[in-house]
């Protein structure tokens, strides 16, 4: 019986002996491993991300609202549109008869053109905000201040901005006590933003928040807002704060019996569920898509197994003559395609890394490499190569001593 690092010998000479044989052979397994390994890293970045930035409302924050934030059924929000529209009084109920509630405040958006002197800036959104918002909102403040709820009443012309708006307006000066003009109106600057960055390719940057007595201004009477809802504790208290919140809308708008709720509750964890529904979907074609090349490149491994098999026919007998078992010889083939397969998932785990670091580098598609997942595509490349490589092995093994030696 040969030793294991003579058979690594022995099987490492066979593929130098034909090196752009093994080259060509494990490309189909490199490239099917580079695949699963880029969607997985995207796929894994890309959940992180909308944890941190998409769903970043507070463990502890809900949202009501008139029609759902996030669906994916285009007929629910058509549905959604007859609904009637949530006001500040609605806002101002759920403040006074959610016990456990710990604030609530409103917002509402649009998108208008902004302007500073000769430079103007499109599709900004401009949001209304409510004064209790500033306890509510997950946004930081990096100078100044926020409005005081008496310029909310009286509908004070002052506005905090994002970093989108300071790069293309300021050009790294200090934007606080300068005027803008928002829609037709002017507004003072009195607070920014720390940049939140992008969202999977949107540029999260450009908004200003104002008032929201000076948003109704701008935008009239005919609009729905968002409520936003702080809970006084933890998750239990924040399922408590969502059923006193339902009651109290569902008698507002007389809603009796077993009629529908006519709004909509969104929370981080929801937004995050529905993004992982998505993703998984996305992510099962991946795999799907990557295992297929990986089960072809691992056919393609035992095709020129078998051809290397027939050409080394003379070499079998003459090993067999010498004393080796048939489980030297099916240990050694086996060993040649193990090794062409993890050579082949080892490139393929770089080529994936390197895609996908190259996709967060130059763009905004986030990108995270876990360990885990290059473990992975090892584990994935052996069992490929263990898996195709046993008929070769095999064969070879059976094969008749006497008559291996008389072949040419």
């Amino acid at each position: 019986m040969l030793r294991l690092r003579d058979n690594f010998s022995e099987s490492a000479g066979a593929l130098r002996a034909h090196k752009l044989r093994a080259a060509l052979t494990m490309l189909g397994l490199t490239m099917g491993v580079a695949t699963l390994i880029a969607v997985m890293t995207l796929v894994e970045g890309a959940n992180l991300y909308v944890e941190q930035k998409i769903a970043n409302l507070g463990t502890n924050v809900f949202q009501i609202s008139r029609v759902p934030l996030v669906v994916t059924d285009f007929n629910v929000i058509i549905k959604a549109l007859r609904n009637k529209y949530l006001t500040l009084e609605d806002m101002h109920a759920v403040a006074e008869r959610c016990t456990a509630c710990q604030r609530a405040g409103a917002q509402s958006s649009s998108t208008l053109r902004t302007r500073y002197r000769d430079r103007t800036l499109e599709d900004t959104n401009v949001i209304g905000f409510t004064a209790e918002m500033e306890d509510i909102d997950t946004r930081t403040i990096e100078q100044g201040r926020f409005f005081t709820e008496l310029e909310d009443q009286r509908g004070t012309s002052v506005c905090l901005v994002g970093a989108k708006i300071i790069d293309e307006f300021f050009s790294g000066a200090n934007p606080l006590g300068r005027t803008i003009r928002i829609g037709k109106e002017e507004f003072l600057v009195i607070g920014t933003y720390a940049r939140i960055g992008s969202v999977l390719g949107q540029d999260q940057d450009n908004f200003a928040v104002i008032p929201m007595g000076a948003y109704r201004r701008l935008r009239g009477s005919r609009y729905s807002v968002i409520i936003q809802v702080k809970a006084a504790g933890g998750a239990e208290i924040m399922e408590r704060a969502q059923d006193q919140a339902r009651g109290v809308l569902r008698a507002r708008r007389h809603l009796t019996g077993n009629r529908e709720d006519d709004f909509y509750f969104g929370t981080a964890q929801s937004y995050i569920a529905l993004w992982e529904s998505i993703s998984s979907a996305f992510f099962a074609v991946f795999v799907m898509v990557s295992s297929i090349s990986a089960i072809v490149g691992g056919i393609v491994i035992m095709n020129v197994m078998l051809v290397s098999v027939t050409e080394r026919t003379k070499e079998i007998g003459v090993r067999r003559a010498l004393g080796a078992t048939q489980a030297d010889i099916r240990r050694q083939f086996l060993t040649e395609s193990v090794m062409q397969c993890i050579v082949g998932g080892i490139v393929g785990i770089g080529a994936g890394f390197a895609c996908a670091l190259a996709l967060r580098t130059f763009t905004d598609f986030p990108a995270s490499v876990k360990p885990w997942v290059a473990v992975l595509g090892v584990v994935l490349s052996s069992g490929i190569g263990l898996f195709f490589g046993i008929y070769p092995a095999v064969r070879a093994a059976r094969m008749d001593p006497v008559a291996a030696l008389r072949s040419e």
